[in-house]
């Protein structure tokens, strides 16, 4: 299904050199952000203790917040979870309280205003559990990221496997950059959102690189950079549509979902949003600097002279 349809190849590869240097800027700015800054981890990653309340009527999220500053919880984050009726409550690590002393503080604090509260989930996380998530999480990146080098170098070839990788950590970077600077809550979530980016971006970039392995079989008299500019055109209605409906339900978390889902989909639509970029500016002009040739697909045929020596 096509709903654009291109006459003219879009030359994208005479604009390589600036979207490679805008990239760079780009990941060196994030990188910039992430050693000042730092993430802003949840609970799940610093540990504490999370609580999850039901109230008789919608919950009044600013009351919530005042009574426990008032009891001396000013860092608690407060958010409705489901419905206007449930609030969760997330209170960082306090070395002087235990978890189940602290959701008693919570409880009586919030009964003084209304008695109906109900408490209908408590958690606590050590802060052995978060460090352990944080080590799991990173080992977790970089396997997927190993993984998505290892099956493109099989299915392809390395320079497709390097160029590939390079694109979607600059893509996972930008996202890590975006949390750091505004300092949104970094969860679980989170770095599930990121872990997905970095499967959807790679499938765009197989997408992609697959018709420059088509094209560079079937356009013989072509140089590289118009192999390359032909591919992506050709996929450019493909893109439009895959990635135009993924980000319409995106959107929909985004802005119907609640808070609960909101930092979620934020990192989605930021990865989705760059890894059109990176797929198409980014992992393609990589390829045309390492060198990929129609040599690397198809082997050069021998001369008769050739085939006749040992």
């Amino acid at each position: 299904m096509e709903f654009f349809k291109i006459k003219r190849d879009i030359p994208f590869m005479s604009y390589g050199r600036y979207t490679t240097s805008i990239s760079l800027v780009t990941f060196l700015i994030a990188v910039a952000f992430l050693a000042t800054k730092g993430l802003n981890f949840g609970v799940d990653f610093t540990g504490g203790t999370v609580m999850e309340v039901h109230y008789a009527q919608a919950a009044e999220l600013n009351k919530v917040r005042e009574q426990l500053t008032v009891a001396g919880l000013p860092d608690a984050q407060v958010q409705n979870f489901g419905s206007s009726h449930d609030v969760l409550i997330q209170i960082p690590l306090k070395q002087n309280k235990a978890g189940a002393k602290l959701s008693e503080q919570v409880m009586a604090t919030l009964h003084r205003q209304d008695a109906s509260v109900e408490v209908r989930r408590v958690e606590f996380v050590g802060p052995q559990v978060g460090k352990d998530l944080v080590e799991n999480g990173a080992m977790a990146l970089l396997l997927v990221s190993l993984g998505i080098v290892g099956y493109l170098w099989i299915r392809f070839e390395w320079k497709f496997g390097l160029s590939a990788i390079i694109a979607n950590l600059h893509d996972v970077v930008i996202i890590l950059g975006f949390f750091a600077f505004f300092q949104w809550e970094f969860s679980l979530s989170v770095l599930a959102a990121v872990l997905a980016v970095l499967g959807y971006s790679v499938n765009e970039s197989v997408v992609v690189f697959d018709r420059i392995r088509e094209n560079f079989r079937k356009m013989r008299k072509a140089d590289t950079a118009e192999i390359i500019d032909n591919a992506i055109t050709r996929t450019m209605s493909r893109t439009i549509i895959t990635h135009g409906c993924t980000q319409m339900m995106v959107c929909a978390m985004l802005f119907l979902g609640g808070e609960t889902l909101h930092y979620f989909a934020m990192a989605l639509t930021i990865g989705i949003l760059f890894s059109i970029y990176s797929s198409v500016l980014v992992a393609s002009p990589l390829l045309m600097m390492f060198g990929v040739s129609r040599e690397d697909f198809i082997k050069p045929e021998k001369t008769a002279a050739e085939e006749v020596l040992p």
